[in-house]
C-alpha cells in the first residue's frame, strides 16, 4: 500500500521535476531583453492593449513549444529557405520599428505617460506589431521549437510535462512585464526617463534588425 501511494506521488514520479525543468528552461531561454520583450514592456508601461499583447506573446510560445515538443524541429532544419525568408522579412521589420523608436527620441511629441484611449487602430497596430514581432523572428523557431523541443525530448514520456512548464514560465514572465511595467510610471512620468525607454527599444530593434540580416546573408 505504502509503494503505491510513492508511486502515485508526483514528486516521486517525475512529474515535478519535468515541470520545473520545463519552467526554468523556457524562463531562460525567454528572459533576456529582445525586441519582443521590449514591446511588451512599453505597451505596460502606457497600458495599451497589454492584455492582448501578453496574450499573443504567451499563446505564441504554447504554440510553438508544442510544435517543439511534438517533434517538429526535423522540419524547421530541413527547411533553411523558410527560416532566410522569415529573417529577412524581420530584419526588415525591425530595423523599420527601430527607426520609428528613433524617431520618437529626437523629436518627442508630448511623450510621458498621458496614456491616450485605447482606440481600435492603437489595438490593431499594438497587435500586429506584436505578431510580427513574434513570428518573424527565426530564433524564436530555432530556441522554441528546436532547442527546447530536443530538450523536451531527452524527458521520455514526461516531455509535455515538460513542455507545459516552458508554456508556464511563458505565461508568467510576460504577465509580469506587461501589468508589471506600470510600477515603473512614477519614474517614467517625466519626458526624459520616457525618451530614455524609447532610446532602448529602438537600440534593440536596430541591432537585432540588422543582426537578423547579417546572420541571414
Amino acid at each position: 500500500m505504502a509503494g503505491s501511494s510513492i508511486a502515485s506521488d508526483p514528486v516521486n514520479s517525475g512529474i515535478l521535476p519535468a515541470a520545473i525543468a520545463g519552467f526554468g528552461t523556457g524562463l531562460s531561454l525567454i528572459i533576456a531583453i529582445g525586441a519582443q520583450n521590449a514591446f511588451v514592456l512599453r505597451q505596460g508601461v502606457r497600458g495599451q492593449a497589454v492584455l492582448a499583447v501578453v496574450g499573443i506573446c504567451a499563446a505564441s510560445d504554447a504554440v510553438l513549444i508544442a510544435l517543439g515538443v511534438a517533434g517538429l524541429g526535423a522540419v524547421v532544419t530541413a527547411w533553411p529557405i523558410a527560416l532566410t525568408v522569415v529573417g529577412l522579412a524581420g530584419g526588415i521589420f525591425l530595423i523599420g520599428y527601430g527607426v520609428i523608436a528613433t524617431r520618437r527620441v529626437l523629436r518627442p511629441a508630448g511623450q510621458g505617460l498621458t496614456v491616450e484611449g485605447a482606440s481600435a487602430s492603437s489595438m490593431r497596430i499594438a497587435v500586429l506589431t506584436c505578431l510580427a514581432l513574434t513570428w518573424l523572428n527565426p530564433h524564436v523557431y530555432l530556441d522554441t521549437v528546436l532547442l527546447l523541443g530536443s530538450v523536451a525530448a531527452d524527458r521520455g514520456s514526461l516531455r509535455w510535462v515538460f513542455g507545459l512548464g516552458a508554456m508556464a514560465a511563458s505565461l508568467a514572465w510576460f504577465a509580469v512585464l506587461g501589468y508589471g511595467a506600470r510600477l515603473l510610471s512614477a519614474v517614467l512620468a517625466r519626458p526624459a526617463a520616457w525618451r530614455a525607454l524609447d532610446g532602448l527599444v529602438a537600440v534593440t530593434m536596430l541591432v537585432m534588425g540588422t543582426l537578423l540580416l547579417v546572420r541571414t546573408f
